[in-house]
């Protein structure tokens, strides 16, 4: 586990404290926090409820009530299955059970070796390609097993 450092504790503060002029500040400075750091830690949480003169429970309501924001350093490149119902009736179950085997992880869950996180999507906008993966940055369309393994390897993995 990382430890949360006084540079992290400064970005926090700095992020929260550029925003917290906006109305409802709150997810704009989670969105910030998530983007600089990866996700947002649970040391983040009081820094972020002191700026913005918040209790830690509203917080870390908002943190946990939102399936986008992460609580754990996420893997280096993020592999997302779409389990919206176009890529569903094509097959998207078999693709997802397929991943989940690969990467040996459950969706929110990292790899081992820290190099992907598994997430659930519920629509990439690729419904005519359908099933749909994106890995990383990259949106990727008709996507099998052997194709899913194929990507990968295309990564590195």
């Amino acid at each position: 586990m990382t430890a949360f450092s006084a540079a992290d504790v400064s970005l926090v503060e700095r992020i929260a404290a550029d925003l917290a002029h906006k109305p409802g500040p709150l997810l704009e400075v989670l969105h910030g926090v998530q983007h600089a750091l990866g996700y947002v830690p649970a040391d983040a949480v009081p820094v972020i409820a002191r700026v913005l003169n918040l209790s830690r429970a509203e917080v870390h309501g908002v943190v946990t009530f939102y399936h986008h924001f992460r609580s754990t350093k996420p893997g280096r490149t993020i592999v997302q299955v779409c389990r919206a119902e176009a890529c569903q009736s094509m097959n998207g179950a078999a693709l997802e059970a397929h991943a989940k085997a690969r990467l040996g992880v459950d969706y929110h869950g990292t790899t081992a070796d820290g190099r992907y996180s598994l997430e659930p999507v519920y629509c990439l906008g690729n419904c005519a390609l359908a099933p749909s993966v994106m890995i990383g940055d990259d949106i990727h369309g008709r996507v099998t097993p052997a194709r899913f393994d194929a990507l990968l390897e295309g990564e590195g993995a």
